[in-house]
């Protein structure tokens, strides 16, 4: 059978998954979804290997080479089954990302299977958004195995009443899952159009080539890099806080990333895992091919990544992970753009803000009914050997947007006092990196807030001579004066207080 030209499949099965996610914006209710766009969808093939995504949010699509494999592991997926699972050591992320996906069939054989994940705002966590506060992975929320949530189009009850009995705001977490599940039909109708026109062998054999093409891809790009080994070390914010070491060591056509001595496991949310370490590899590497990576699980065959076990990459149940998701997972890029720095000084950008900068604030508006809110703030990019570092955007492992001060301002009693680029506090050199923003908020009524993020005490390092980037600042102005925010501490904030959001500027590149 001849093939049709491989990239018309690879952009055909992306195409896909963009009409996924169109489907589930369009039917979410939270901001966080419909405006922020937190959220994922993918195809995978009968062995649960990424086939294709859209340009989505990079620590979820990283981590779904693991997932469905996982799931497989532990039960048989049925036809006319959906699934839903957010156990972290599951493939997943953290509990707030939810997970459902679905067989994909065709004549009474399984294709593939179509995915999504979506962050929901709260999952029944220590404190509202569900992400800080906990000591570990049981206080951050619910957690759910790999459990049928519809058959045969029908909801399984007993998941859904047991789901939306331990959130805080079940209207729109049943708004934004009925969503998902729009999204996995719009995904099934579309593959099932083309599979009419072009039938299930050839797209089993574009699935297959893709794969094959991926771990070429990936080898073809190893081979241009020096034959060495480095080694070097990271913080997650400080000398005094948990270490991240990287051996990294060109063989060939493959790579080995040793995260060897990396700290053990902590307490709190600040831990990852297998899933999430995987995807910041993942990530990098699509950033770094002359052409586009292909978004294939062979892109990673290459690759031999050694993570020391019950430790802050790779934690073991139940280490709290909900901050390791947004955060330690910015570190880890962090650390591999530092071992590649070293392995070909002068090609690769400074360090970026490197903090997802996570804002979450819950009560109940003055009708009574309960809100969360959840929104990840930009800060400055690292500059580069072709040029200074955007100033006020999410970097490396989110993608989402910010939350518009209208949509803000209009679903939650809230008032945004000022939203401004935090000038000069990217670092200096021949390129600088960009700034960092300054958000300012106040209440109009009480709530729980967390704020949560690092490089507020380490700053982000410049590249190749250039200077650092400023640290992040979070401060709350409370009974007439300023005080510090303690990283993922929970504070009870009464009206008229307001808090103070200075995110990290990026890190300059080369001696000016």
């Amino acid at each position: 059978m001849k093939l049709r030209p491989l990239h018309v499949y690879r952009h055909l099965f992306a195409s896909v998954t963009d009409e996924m996610g169109q489907a589930l914006r369009d039917s979410a209710r939270s901001p966080n979804i419909k405006e922020r766009l937190d959220f994922s969808c993918a195809l995978l093939d009968a062995k649960g290997r990424l086939v294709a995504h859209a340009a989505f949010i990079p620590v979820h699509l990283g981590s779904a080479h693991l997932t469905v494999p996982a799931v497989l592991a532990e039960r048989e997926i049925h036809a006319n089954e959906t699934i839903i699972v957010n156990d972290p050591h599951r493939g997943g992320t953290h509990l707030n990302d939810i997970t459902v996906l679905t067989p994909l069939e065709h004549e009474g054989e399984r294709l593939g299977y179509l995915l999504n994940r979506a962050h929901h705002s709260d999952i029944g966590g220590a404190a509202p958004g569900s992400m800080g506060g906990a000591a570990d992975l049981f206080g951050e929320g619910l957690r759910m195995p790999p459990v049928v949530l519809m058959r045969e189009e029908q909801r399984v009850d007993a998941v859904w009443q047991l789901l939306l009995a331990n959130v805080r705001d079940p209207r729109s977490t049943k708004a934004d899952l009925h969503a998902q599940l729009a999204a996995l039909r719009r995904g099934a109708a579309r593959m099932a159009q083309l599979l009419k026109r072009n039938g299930a062998a050839e797209f089993q054999q574009a699935m297959e080539e893709l794969f094959q093409y991926g771990d070429r891809f990936t080898r073809g790009l190893l081979q241009q890099w020096p034959s060495r080994t480095v080694t070097v070390e990271d913080f997650l914010d400080g000398p005094d806080s948990p270490c991240l070491r990287l051996r990294l060591q060109r063989k060939r056509q493959s790579l080995l990333l040793d995260f060897s001595g990396s700290s053990t496991q902590v307490p709190g949310g600040w831990n990852t895992h297998r899933a999430v370490a995987t995807s910041a590899v993942f990530h990098l590497l699509q950033s770094l091919g002359d052409g586009a990576l292909p978004e294939t699980s062979g892109a990673l065959e290459a690759l031999d990544i050694r993570l020391p076990k019950a430790s802050l990459l790779c934690s073991e149940s139940p280490a709290g992970v909900a901050l390791g998701n947004v955060e330690t997972s910015q570190r880890v890029v962090d650390l591999l753009l530092q071992a590649l720095d070293c392995l070909m000084p002068g090609q690769f950008p400074a360090a970026s803000q490197g903090s997802m900068n996570n804002l979450l604030f819950g009560g109940r508006r003055p009708d009574g009914s309960p809100f969360v809110t959840y929104e990840t703030l930009g800060g400055g990019a690292g500059a580069g050997p072709l040029g200074p570092g955007a100033s006020a955007v999410q970097v490396h492992m989110t993608n989402t947007r910010n939350t518009p001060i209208e949509v803000l301002e209009w679903e939650q009693p809230v008032r945004v006092l000022r939203l401004a680029l935090r000038k000069s506090s990217g670092g200096e050199g021949l390129f600088h990196g960009g700034d960092g923003l300054i958000k300012e908020v106040a209440f109009l009524e009480p709530v729980t807030l967390t704020v949560a993020g690092t490089r507020r005490h380490s700053s982000p390092p410049g590249a190749f001579g250039g200077a650092n980037g400023k640290a992040g600042r979070d401060r709350a102005y409370l009974r007439g004066r300023w005080h510090r925010l303690r990283a993922g501490e929970p504070l009870s904030l009464q009206p008229g207080d307001r808090i103070s959001i200075e995110t990290p500027g990026g890190g300059g590149f080369g001696r000016s």
